[in-house]
């Protein structure tokens, strides 16, 4: 018995085709997904903890503490700010508050004004507030270490300029050598006049131009050197020069 063969061609078997992925794009969109989870994630984060709505309670209560601090600071430092104000004019022109004492300061200095300082400051002290003394002043005839006064004025002279007498203090203080004497010699008595072999140093201050370290010195050299010949020989003195010797001859004697 004959098997029948058949004549017909087989056909061939389709398999189902596969989609093919590069490795390059399939790592990328596995990226994408990973970062997509992280964002959803992180908005599930930030919702369950408010952000955008109120602050959490220690937040809150940390601002408010540094908004607190920074509201008492300026206050803070007034408090501890110096009562002197060295160098500052009295505002407004008003008077001086409490505890301070507002001269005006004019001559040789750097800044010549009207400052404020403490009360107890000495001359030197409102010299200083003015700027320092100039190059050309003649510091020497002002007594550095008197107590000011609140009001007066402070004039720092120059070299060669003869101060004129002191104006009474403010006070109503008598100024230091100023009075009538006792018509002893070298005391300034009714001539009016002082005896430079005799008189004190605060004698000497009455003389014009003659504050108290001049004074001082006058008195050292007539000790060292023996009295005056004559009143022309103050100009042996240093810081008496010929202009000043003019503006005392009057009041002066040996």
């Amino acid at each position: 018995m004959r098997l029948a063969c058949s004549t017909d061609p087989e056909e061939p078997v389709r398999r189902p085709r596969r989609l093919a992925i590069a490795p390059r794009a399939a790592v990328v969109a596995g990226a994408v997904l990973l970062i997509l989870a992280l964002v959803l994630a992180l908005r599930a984060v930030l919702a369950s903890t408010g952000t955008g709505g109120e602050p959490a309670p220690a937040t809150a209560a940390a601002g408010t503490a540094n908004a607190s601090m920074r509201a008492h600071a300026p206050a803070a430092s007034a408090a501890t700010a110096p009562v002197s104000t060295r160098g500052s004019p009295a505002p407004g022109g008003s008077p001086a508050a409490a505890g301070n004492v507002v001269v005006h300061v004019t001559g040789a200095v750097t800044r010549p004004g009207v400052v404020v300082l403490g009360v107890g400051s000495r001359v030197t002290d409102a010299i200083d507030a003015a700027g320092g003394v100039a190059p050309d002043a003649d510091a020497e005839q002002l007594n550095l270490a008197r107590v000011l006064t609140d009001g007066e004025q402070i004039r720092v002279p120059r070299i060669g300029e003869v101060m004129p007498d002191p104006a009474p203090q403010p006070s109503g203080a008598a100024t230091p050598g100023a009075g009538t004497g006792s018509g002893k010699p070298g005391d300034g008595g009714a001539s009016g006049t002082v005896n430079i072999n005799t008189a004190s140093a605060s004698e000497l201050e009455k003389l014009p131009g003659i504050g108290p370290a001049l004074a001082q010195r006058i008195v050292e050299y007539r000790d060292s050197h023996g009295p005056f010949a004559s009143v022309d020989a103050l100009t042996d003195v240093p810081g008496i020069g010929k202009a000043k010797l003019e503006a005392l001859r009057e009041q002066a004697t040996v």
